[in-house]
């Protein structure tokens, strides 16, 4: 059975809540899903999130790659050769990290319906329930508290604070947050490369010393820092999480090289799809660095194969998933749904979507 035709969707979605960082402020998803067809007109689904500040990766960029060059390579070719498939999209561009993952999250998800089973079974597990944490958007140490408190009867209990954007107001911010959900909450930061090594080792210090307990710190510093983050790494206690730092296997192998980091956060739009994301969570276990799959901005396509990547391959800390959580109504039918601070899988063929709205179709083939 052979891939019929190729298909982009660019889609925005707004958000119920503004969305800031270290990096950026958005109040929309703006996202590129990606549609395989096979012979026998069944579909699978894939998404490429813009994000210009982590990844570079725009819809217009995204979509020219699947258009022009792994479009022309997968029509024709057959559905069912699943490894086949995945490493000659990795092969037929340099880059292109958010188009790749599309595509090669489509072939899973076409794979998956073929033989009837959903996407997490196809990857090698059970489970249909996946936690996620909950981030709490940049901003004052009121505004955190407030929204910490919100969150925290909403049922989630790990909170993810975006600090970054003040060092000398942040330990005061994540003050505010320890206080407004008490001691049975896990507090973790990003600083989405917000400090200087010296800054991060200042305030990560701080925190330390006043017992605040926080789980981790993501991302303090520039992400080609690795000398300045495993600078850090070794001046704390709290364990460090590499984001921006890692996108594919040689940035991994490199920071495990200079033990510049205790945890990696692999996202598919950064390294390329979920065949590339087993190689970097079984590289990073190999070495006992310790693992969570996060998201982009991104709506139920992206977040779908990424929680079932979880449920099969578990990490050792709580993934990032809530990012489809702050749509203030989405695109997509069907797929993952959020219960609190429960993912949950559905119980149908591959990501189990039945359709998506678009704002303007593409097809190719």
């Amino acid at each position: 059975m052979t891939i019929a035709a190729v298909h982009t969707h660019r889609l925005s979605a707004p958000l119920h809540t503004p969305f800031v960082t270290a990096l950026r402020r958005t109040t929309t998803v703006d996202t590129l899903i990606v549609e395989l067809v096979d012979d026998d007109g069944r579909s699978g689904f894939g998404e490429a999130p813009q994000v210009w500040q982590v990844t570079g990766a725009s819809l217009a960029g995204a979509e020219a790659c699947v258009r022009e060059m792994l479009a022309p390579g997968l029509l024709g070719r057959d559905a069912d050769d699943l490894v086949a498939r995945c490493t000659e999209v990795q092969r037929l561009v340099v880059g292109n990290e958010a188009a790749k993952a599309a595509v090669d999250s489509a072939l899973h998800d076409l794979a998956a319906r073929r033989l009837g089973v959903p996407l997490v079974r196809l990857l090698g597990g059970t489970a249909l329930r996946v936690p996620t944490d909950v981030t709490l958007a940049a901003g004052d140490a009121t505004d955190l508290a407030t929204a910490a408190r919100q969150r925290r009867a909403e049922g989630f209990t790990v909170l993810k604070l975006k600090v970054g954007t003040d060092a000398a107001g942040d330990l005061e911010r994540v003050r505010a947050v320890r206080a407004a959900v008490g001691p049975q909450v896990r507090i973790r930061l990003d600083a989405n490369q917000g400090w200087t090594p010296r800054e991060a080792v200042r305030v990560i210090r701080g925190i330390e010393d006043a017992g605040l307990d926080v789980e981790l710190v993501e991302q303090p510093v520039a992400r080609g820092d690795l000398d300045g983050l495993a600078w850090v790494s070794d001046r704390v206690g709290v364990p460090i999480l590499a984001d921006e730092s890692v996108f594919g296997v040689r940035d991994l192998v490199e920071v495990i090289r200079r033990r510049a980091a205790d945890m990696v956060n692999v996202k598919l739009a950064k390294c390329g799809g979920l065949h590339a994301a087993r190689t970097l969570l079984d590289l990073a276990t190999a070495h006992g660095v310790g693992t969570v799959v996060g998201s982009m901005m991104e709506s139920q396509v992206g977040l779908g194969a990424a929680a079932s990547l979880v449920a099969a391959y578990r990490t050792t800390a709580v993934s990032d998933l809530d990012a489809a959580w702050w749509l203030a109504r989405s695109p997509v039918r069907g797929g993952i749904r959020y219960d609190g601070a429960t993912v949950l899988l559905p119980d149908a063929p591959g990501l189990g979507i039945t359709s998506v709205s678009v704002a303007n179709m593409q097809p190719h083939g």
